[in-house]
């Protein structure tokens, strides 16, 4: 007969956005939730997303603005993300969306974000803005995930530098750590994520050929310089319960590549 060890391997080969971890035979398996964040596929039409993600069994997706219109209203909003819903995908967040020192900027954001059902948006808030975003964040009950963009930003270079300037503001304000970005910026990306992960709410997976400080060279996961497999072991270790959005940046066969991402991942934490 089928030992629980073995059925377990199989399931995971073909459960929807999950893959397990490290654990002992007949123990509760530590689960991920695998997304893709449709920035990588920005050139291509909702319906051709929705079959790459299904072809993958992929099951969670944040929305780029070419799939949902976040400087749009929220009734086209609504419509676009109804698209993918309606599909059986669950949308997980947004891109990086800019929230400035204005209130009818922030207001509009929110309101798209909760006509689109997110529970979370990924962010750039300027820091003057952040007492009034904290109020949006209470009147929608919407999580924010700070976005740092590595050596190039002046503002979140690093997820320490957003998770300084969240620790005033209400807990749903946090972090969306992109793992690229940190190691370019000198950063650890497994011990950030070890020393955030209260409020890390969103992840941005992708591996990279560049040495830290230097332009960003993308590559696939698990075909660049960075430690893989420390960042995972880190989710695990902190129970991270939110998703692990896969970006893909080279030039080329962007799907062939962002599959190729999501099978080194899995097969990863299979070993």
């Amino acid at each position: 007969m089928m030992t629980r060890r073995h059925a377990l391997k199989i399931a995971a080969t073909t459960a929807i956005g999950t893959w397990l971890g490290n654990a002992c035979m007949g123990e509760p398996q530590p689960r991920l939730k695998l997304g893709v964040a449709s920035i990588s596929l920005s050139q291509k039409p909702p319906e051709e997303v929705i079959r790459f993600l299904k072809a993958q069994n992929i099951h969670y997706v944040s929305l780029f603005r070419t799939h949902c219109p976040w400087n749009g209203t929220a009734e086209e909003c609504r419509a676009a993300a109804k698209k993918f819903t309606d599909a059986g995908l669950t949308i997980s967040g947004s891109a990086v969306i800019d929230l400035p020192n204005n209130e009818a900027a922030v207001r509009k954001a929110f309101e798209n974000a909760s006509a689109a059902g997110l529970p979370m948006m990924v962010c750039t808030p300027a820091r003057d803005a952040l007492p009034m975003v904290e109020t949006y964040v209470k009147k929608y009950d919407i999580r924010l995930g700070i976005h740092n963009h590595g050596p190039g930003d002046k503002h979140y270079p690093s997820p320490y530098d957003a998770w300084k300037v969240v620790q005033p503001y209400d807990k749903r304000i946090g972090l969306c750590i992109d793992v690229g970005h940190s190691y370019r910026a000198g950063t650890d990306p497994a011990e950030a994520i070890l020393k955030c992960h209260e409020r890390l709410y969103d992840i941005h997976m992708k591996d990279s050929l560049a040495m830290p400080h230097a332009k960003d060279i993308p590559a696939e996961v698990g075909q660049g310089h960075m430690d893989i497999k420390g960042i995972l072991d880190a989710l695990i270790q902190v129970k991270y319960q939110h998703i692990v959005a896969f970006e893909y940046e080279k030039h080329g066969d962007i799907e062939a590549g962002l599959a190729q991402s999501i099978a080194y991942v899995r097969k990863l934490l299979m070993a």
